[in-house]
């Protein structure tokens, strides 16, 4: 792993995903969460201050980067709930089969290479019923933006960990065995529009 994917993509990919309009679908996402937890791209613990510890009794934080992992210190010292960690790729997870009562995505969907397999994974470990919640950016409606996404990603993923701008978050989703329950789209302020088109909601696991 590079200085740059060590070092310094961390804190980049860090200050993106906190600025205050993504906080706030955060803060309407993760408080959703029951029983044992697992969030997929952990990051640096920013949702833990969301989660209701009346609630939830585990999360498991599933995140291959040491760089992120070492960001994430504070946050986890401090967690309202108890946190245990997964530090491999989302395509592997080392759970048992129906084993959580949550999966939770944010900003993470955008970045794994092979999402299929990683979706498939995190239906293999969700319980029958379990709930799929999600806060991702993607694909978004207007030719025109989804133009330049087309255009920009094959250079934005080299720079920003292996983002892409025009993943389309909800047919992905129901292409890997979910049904979603609730959807919510918008465009963010102080992003641009090719990074800032948002898909937030709830997917249960077909069975």
């Amino acid at each position: 792993m590079s200085f740059y994917e060590e070092h310094v993509l961390p804190h980049l990919i860090n200050q993106a995903c906190t600025i205050g309009p993504i906080m706030k679908l955060r803060q309407q996402v993760v408080p959703k969460a029951t029983g044992e937890v697992l969030e997929v791209g952990f990051g640096s613990g920013v949702n833990l201050q969301y989660y209701d510890p009346d609630k939830v009794s585990l999360v498991w934080g599933l995140e291959p980067s040491r760089g992120m992992r070492r960001k994430a210190a504070h946050n986890v010292a401090r967690s309202p709930v108890k946190v245990r960690w997964l530090d491999l790729p989302g395509e592997r997870i080392p759970l048992d089969d129906n084993s959580v009562d949550t999966v939770l995505l944010t900003y993470t969907l955008c970045t794994i290479p092979d999402w299929y397999l990683a979706m498939q994974q995190m239906r293999r470990v969700l319980k029958p019923g379990g709930q799929l919640l999600f806060c991702e950016h993607g694909r978004a409606p207007e030719p025109g933006v989804r133009k330049w996404q087309d255009r920009i990603t094959p250079v934005w993923k080299k720079i920003a960990g292996g983002c892409h701008l025009n993943r389309p978050i909800g047919k992905l989703i129901e292409e890997s065995g979910f049904e979603i329950e609730s959807l919510e789209n918008l465009y963010i302020e102080h992003a641009p529009r090719i990074a800032g088109y948002m898909y937030h909601g709830v997917a249960r696991k077909v069975v």
